[in-house]
């Protein structure tokens, strides 16, 4: 539950929110008098922030006031233009790398801190300005003993516990939802907040930015499509990461990409395409692709390459997700809704009860009016809504494991569409998912995979006669039991036990009915009682059964 130091944060964020003015977005007319009632309760004038600041940057200075859950959530919206006020997107585009930075003091002492020396015997030089800061960390330009020119990240002072706080009320809030509201189960609030805590966690500790780093570099060294800067071990700790600088045009950029003659829809179809080979090429993906963390190599207008940094929040998927995740988007895009409703209930994502029928024609329902649209006016974020909508019906789970795929997803289309409207998400995937299924089934790919698994499966024929000897020794002596478990054996077996339970209460009654109709004759009671009774017992005792 939500204990008292959640309730006071709970009660500072909305004071926050009332500072800012933000309670003009409240539409409804209930949600409106609360609002006046929680400002008059909480002391709060909200008319001098809106008077003077423009709504985009009251919401962007609520969420930087709040904290970096907050910011990271702003930098999520801020990459859906398509789907927010002009005005509001702007001012959050800002949080991406333009969040107030903590000064270069602090920054040093922390930095000698962990290195345990002066930083100038560290780095030959450490600008003290900041290149950018962003909710976590901010970083600095420096160049190495041997006139390497590097970025040093740094993580914020105290981040840490403001992120655990947060987090804490989180799981408080989600505990309630699961206690207060049914829909909450399918929502599944509670795995929901516990995949972000991994996340978020993850992102504070530097070494492990550093690996995905390294293993991102490996995956498309020599690519014509993304650059990742090298990283200098040497110099990295939990709190601090060293890589190499790299100079470009930031993708927010569309002014400078234009005057360079960048071919747009060229980057743009290369965008998608980078995220479909980390997914599923590589199952190795970078998970936090807004503009502020991707540049473009404009060196080659006409072959453009993209540039990669912060590499925090990364993801991977379980091969069974991985799969029926492209199995589900490839009879999307050939219109197929009947495989799709079979992949939703062979995968669990709905109950298996779920008629096969009515879910193909639900998705028929959401998507022939979108695939019959220009391919410029389809917006995947929008499709997700009203898919996720429909399925609701259903019963359909979210799956926490798939939000940072699904965040991923959103973002990099978002970002694509910023660069070149007429993006057509699904021509480019399309290709490369095919391939990617053609290669799983490929004769080489079974032998690659069969070479991998090798060594477990001699280890386990190694200890087959040892498991055999075994279970024919427990056998002998009367030990061995041999369960069998299958959907339609459970339910023969629930059924049985049900009708063994009833049986032994028929017989119970009878019992009680013959012994009542003896009892009553030897009292001498009228006869047709006794008959009555016994008649009774008789028919429990006889009667046919399932």
């Amino acid at each position: 539950m939500i204990g008292p130091r959640q309730i006071v944060r709970m009660l500072h964020i909305i004071r926050v929110l009332l500072k800012h003015g933000l309670d003009e977005f409240a539409e409804d007319k209930r949600m409106r008098r609360t609002t006046r009632a929680l400002r008059v309760l909480l002391l709060v004038n909200s008319r001098a922030a809106a008077s003077t600041h423009t709504r985009g940057r009251r919401v962007r200075e609520a969420l930087q006031e709040l904290g970096p859950i907050f910011v990271k959530f702003g930098q999520t919206l801020s990459t859906r233009r398509d789907l927010l006020p002009r005005d509001v997107a702007d001012e959050l585009a800002r949080l991406q790398d333009e969040v107030p930075p903590f000064s270069s003091s602090e920054a040093r002492a922390k930095l000698e801190a962990i290195y345990r020396r002066p930083l100038e015997d560290v780095f030959r030089r450490f600008d003290d300005e900041p290149l950018a800061a962003a909710s976590i960390a901010q970083v600095h330009g420096a160049q190495l003993v041997g006139g390497e020119e590097v970025i040093v990240k740094v993580l914020r002072p105290g981040v840490a516990a403001q992120i655990r706080r947060d987090l804490d009320l989180m799981f408080g809030i989600a505990r309630v939802m699961v206690r207060i509201w049914a829909e909450a189960r399918r929502l599944r609030p509670i795995e929901v907040v516990s995949e972000y805590e991994k996340v978020i966690l993850d992102e504070l500790d530097l070494m492990r930015e550093a690996a995905a780093a390294s293993q991102l570099r490996k995956n498309f060294e020599s690519s014509p499509l993304l650059y990742i800067p090298s990283v200098h071990w040497d110099y990295c700790r939990p709190g601090v990461l060293v890589t190499e600088r790299i100079r470009g045009v930031p993708i927010g950029d569309t002014a400078e990409l234009n005057r360079n003659g960048v071919d747009m829809a060229l980057l743009a179809a290369r965008g998608v395409e980078i995220f479909f080979t980390q997914v599923f090429r590589h199952n190795f993906f970078h998970a936090d692709m807004h503009p502020g963390n991707i540049f473009v190599d404009a060196g080659d207008p006409a072959d453009p390459r993209y540039i990669a940094v912060d590499f925090g929040i990364v993801g991977s998927l379980d091969p069974r997700d991985q799969q029926y995740l492209a199995e589900n988007f490839l009879a999307f895009f050939k219109r197929d809704y009947q495989r799709v409703a079979r992949l939703h209930i062979n995968s669990g994502w709905v109950p298996r009860e779920t008629r096969l029928d009515e879910l193909e024609s639900a998705f028929r329902t959401v998507c022939e009016p979108i695939f019959n649209r220009p391919l410029s006016e389809i917006s995947f974020g929008q499709f997700l809504v009203r898919l996720f909508t429909v399925a609701r019906r259903f019963g359909m789970e979210i799956q926490p494991q798939l939000i940072l795929l699904q965040k991923t997803l959103l973002n990099i289309e978002g970002l694509g569409r910023e660069l070149y409207p007429a993006l057509d998400l699904w021509e480019t995937a399309q290709p490369i998912l095919e391939q990617w299924m053609n290669d799983r089934v490929s004769g080489r790919a079974v032998i690659s995979r069969l070479r991998e698994q090798l060594p477990e499966v001699g280890e386990t024929l190694q200890e087959f006669p040892q498991v055999v000897h075994a279970l024919l020794q427990r056998a002998s002596e009367g030990e061995l039991e041999i369960s069998v478990s299958a959907p339609g054996i459970d339910q023969m077996r629930r059924e049985n036990l049900e009708i063994a339970r009833r049986r032994q209460s028929d017989l119970a009654g009878a019992a009680m009915l013959i012994a009542a109709a003896v009892l009553v004759g030897l009292e001498a009671s009228p006869p047709w009682m006794g008959w009555l009774l016994g008649a009774g017992g008789l028919v429990l005792l006889f009667r046919p059964r399932r």
